[in-house]
């Protein structure tokens, strides 16, 4: 490949000239002196064939190339900055990309809230966040697809994996509003059991949730019962914050005459053979403050 004509220091003195409005603020700000400003200003120039600045006033003032080329020269002194960064994460043993797997079913806002932390503490993470099933998690962690994994049931996981509890997910009971247990605000196990129950599944069918009606169906999304619900086949248990939804129209009735109050785990889960490197640490930390609050 043929050496650039131009070098960083070109790029880094025209780039300052530009947003200081003059070659003497460049040189203050880069803490050079002025004739090494101009100097390679316009060398710059003599490389690409065109003048940046037209200099007949009392301050220099981006020509129309100029200003073309700055936005092209503010990228690639970005993109150094960037490689540099990345070249300091790596000498200091920080990472500098993280996957993440995510149950489908795990509420959204506080990761959102915990994404946005991440980008603004760790803004040279490449970050990859996947999306699936239960057994979807468990498979891309334990195949390294994935560093850390966050569940929201508790079946039964691969010995090759950990799992570390973060909060308590309530669930909810939820039916059509026409359906005939909606007119039963806290109904009994013998009142559920006459009527078809919509119940979890994973993907392949290797961990299936129990029922409690001798009538039920399998499903493998907690989206997808829900809209079932909606449409008055049958009732269910699902997260709350699923049943909080704004996308259905169900009716919520108490669990107060079950005899085992319904709640789900949000958990994070990982290898056991993988330590905790310094992301995945921010990340267990913040989602458990997060789901704290």
């Amino acid at each position: 490949m043929a050496s650039l004509p131009w070098s960083l220091d070109q790029l880094e003195a025209f780039v300052t000239a530009a947003q200081t409005g003059s070659f003497t603020a460049s040189a203050r700000k880069l803490g050079k002196a002025q004739s090494r400003i101009s100097t390679a200003i316009a060398n710059l120039e003599a490389d690409l064939g065109f003048l940046l600045f037209d200099r007949s006033g009392k301050y220099p003032v981006l020509t129309e190339e100029g200003k073309n080329v700055l936005n092209d020269a503010i990228a690639v002194l970005s993109q150094c900055q960037r490689l540099h960064s990345r070249a300091l994460s790596v000498s200091c043993g920080s990472p500098v990309t993280c996957s993440i797997a995510m149950d489908e079913a795990v509420p959204i806002e506080p990761f959102e809230r915990l994404y946005t932390g991440l980008a603004e503490s760790h803004p040279h993470l490449s970050l990859t966040i996947l999306n699936g099933s239960q057994q979807d998690i468990a498979r891309w962690v334990d195949e390294g697809r994935a560093d850390i994994g966050f569940i929201i049931q508790d079946h039964i996981l691969p010995e090759s994996l950990e799992r570390m509890s973060i909060a308590g997910c309530g669930q909810a009971l939820i039916v059509a509003e026409n359906h005939p247990l909606a007119k039963i605000p806290a109904p009994t196990e013998s009142q559920l059991i006459e009527y078809r129950q919509l119940v979890i599944r994973d993907r392949l069918g290797t961990n299936l949730g129990k029922p409690l009606s001798p009538d039920f169906w399998h499903v493998d999304s907690f989206y997808l019962i829900s809209s079932l619900v909606m449409c008055g086949i049958g009732w269910a248990l699902v997260p709350e914050h699923v049943a909080r939804t704004e996308w259905y129209t169900v009716k919520k009735l108490s669990t107060e005459n079950l005899s085992t109050p319904p709640e789900f785990m949000l958990a994070a889960v990982k290898r056991r053979d993988t330590g905790w490197n310094e992301i995945m640490d921010w990340i267990f930390t913040e989602a458990c403050t997060r789901f704290k609050q």
